[in-house]
C-alpha cells in the first residue's frame, strides 16, 4: 500500500492519548480501537460501517485495521481541532487530561 500508508498505520497503533475527546464515525471498512481498562488491560472494540465511538480525553488507546487493511473514518471535533497524539510515557501521569480521566474512573 506504500510506505506513507504504512508509517501512518504505525502512528495509530502506538499507544497514546489526546487532550480532547476523539470522536470517530466509521464511513466504510472495519477496524479496532484498543483502549486501556481500569486495571490497565487492553479492551478491544470492533468498529464497522455506521459505528460512532467517543473516547474521552486522557484515555490511552491505539487503533488498527482488520485483515482487509481498509477503513474510512471521519474524525469529529467539539471545539478547535487538535490532532496531536501524546505517546504513553510516565511524565504524562501529570497531564491535566490524563489526571481528569483518572479522577472520573
Amino acid at each position: 500500500m506504500g510506505s506513507a500508508y504504512e508509517e501512518k498505520v504505525k502512528v495509530f497503533f502506538n499507544e497514546h492519548l489526546h487532550e480532547d475527546e476523539e470522536i470517530r464515525y466509521i464511513l466504510d471498512g472495519e477496524g479496532f480501537f484498543d483502549v486501556r481498562g481500569i486495571g490497565d488491560e487492553w479492551v478491544r472494540i470492533h468498529l464497522v460501517q455506521g459505528d460512532l465511538i467517543i473516547l474521552p480525553a486522557g484515555i490511552y488507546h491505539r487503533f488498527t485495521t482488520d485483515s482487509k487493511n481498509y477503513i474510512k473514518a471521519m474524525r469529529l471535533f467539539k471545539d478547535e481541532p487538535k490532532w496531536t497524539p501524546l505517546d504513553r510515557a510516565p511524565e504524562l501521569d501529570g497531564n491535566p487530561a490524563r489526571r481528569g480521566y483518572i479522577s472520573r474512573n
